[in-house]
Formats: structure tokens, sequence, C-alpha cells
């Protein structure tokens, strides 16, 4: 399978990486904030996620960040459509 085969699986949402936290313990992947209590109950740090959708994010407090937030995110997988 050649890499480029590979990156068009994963790109099925619209984003595919790695669960991170950052100093003020949120929970983001790339530039999307995800919902703190659906991480803590379906998945862990570091899990390979896809965000299938994002809304604005209506916090003050982490919006400067993390413009965009998703509560629709589930474990990433390569199967071919």
């Amino acid at each position: 399978m050649t890499k480029s085969s590979q990156e068009k699986m994963l790109q099925k949402g619209v984003y595919t990486g790695i669960i991170e936290q950052d100093e003020n313990n949120n929970f983001f992947c790339g530039a999307y904030l995800l919902d703190y209590k659906m991480v803590l109950s379906k998945h862990k740090l570091g899990d390979w996620i896809t965000i299938k959708s994002t809304i604005e994010n209506p916090s003050d407090i982490s919006y400067n960040t993390y413009p965009k937030k998703s509560k629709n995110f589930d474990k990433a997988n390569n199967k071919p459509e």
C-alpha cells in the first residue's frame, strides 16, 4: 500500500489525528477541541481518531486556542470505503 492511498483512506472525516492534552487539561486533536466527557468515557490519550464534524467552540475560555470543537469523533480505521 502506498502512503498516498493510506492517507486517502484515513481522510473520511474532517480531520484524522491523535488525541492530545494541553497544559489546561483540554483534550484536542490538531486544531480541534474535543468534548472532555466523551474523551474520558470512550477514548484515551494517544488514541488515533477521526473527527466527523465540528461546531464553533461556545467556550470563551478556550475559543482563542481552539475556535472549533467536536463531539462527533470516533476511533480511526483504515478500511477502504
